[in-house]
């Protein structure tokens, strides 16, 4: 009961402190006018902010070129870019660590295959991290390989995959691996992506670069490409662009 009294007593002393402090505070005070947010115009459905950078806008491949090497051999039609099945995937001259990425693909609109077979490629994230493309619309596989997933590391949150042959959207957010000199790691990648407007990964750590078997490993890099997959399906893509963070 005694300790009460003090506590209360000391309330009470201290609340007239606190009181004009509040007074002599002003809104002003935690008010911060530098810097600025740059201004940044609008893009459309089919066009990109004005401070990214276009990758593709349906009229050429000259931000791109073979993962063999050379000019990038996939064909273009009616604004899209589509995988030339057998010739192996493109990647962008240009390298990036953090960004942020849209991007538009659809997979062949008459289904053949099923599970991986079906609408199959990739977004590779400074190249070695995957962001699967697959057609999933009624279509069963591993969850930790369908589309919306990071590759054989983190099942997408949800399947909100359109019917074959709809364009589909992907918005991600990229945050780079960083390394110590000797080439451990210091940070990892992570990741928040969106597909068509519904959240399939919310800051994912990601475990290293992605591997078909085995387990997942870092290895030191520093800006890299991204890049698309050739894995012998018909997929298209349009309207790509980044912005670096």
């Amino acid at each position: 009961m005694h300790r009460i009294k003090s506590l209360l007593v000391s309330s009470a002393i201290l609340f007239p402190v606190f009181h004009a402090v509040a007074q002599e505070a002003k809104p002003q005070d935690t008010e911060v006018w530098e810097p600025v947010p740059a201004i940044v115009t609008l893009g459309t459905a089919a066009s990109a902010p004005s401070d990214a950078i276009v990758l593709f806008d349906g009229r050429n491949l000259d931000s791109w070129v073979s993962d063999k090497g050379g000019a990038a051999p996939w064909t273009i039609k009616d604004g899209a870019m589509t995988v030339a099945k057998g010739k192996g995937g493109i990647k962008t001259k240009e390298t990036f660590e953090d960004f942020q990425l849209h991007i538009e693909f659809r997979t062949p609109e008459v289904v053949k295959g099923e599970g991986q077979g079906r609408g199959n490629s990739g977004i590779f994230l400074q190249e070695f991290y995957e962001l699967q493309v697959l057609d999933n619309y009624n279509n069963k596989t591993y969850s930790n390989g369908q589309v919306g997933s990071i590759y054989k590391q983190a099942i997408p949150l949800a399947n909100p995959s359109r019917k074959p042959g709809e364009w589909q959207t992907y918005d991600v957010i990229w945050t780079a691996p960083r390394f110590n000199e000797d080439g451990s790691l210091k940070s990892p990648a992570r990741v928040t992506a969106l597909l068509n407007n519904v959240l399939v990964q919310n800051n994912f750590e990601l475990l290293g670069k992605t591997l078909y078997i085995g387990k997942p490993f870092y290895e030191k890099h520093g800006a890299k490409s991204i890049a698309l997959q050739d894995h012998g399906d018909l997929v298209s893509f349009r309207n790509i662009w980044v912005r670096k963070l």
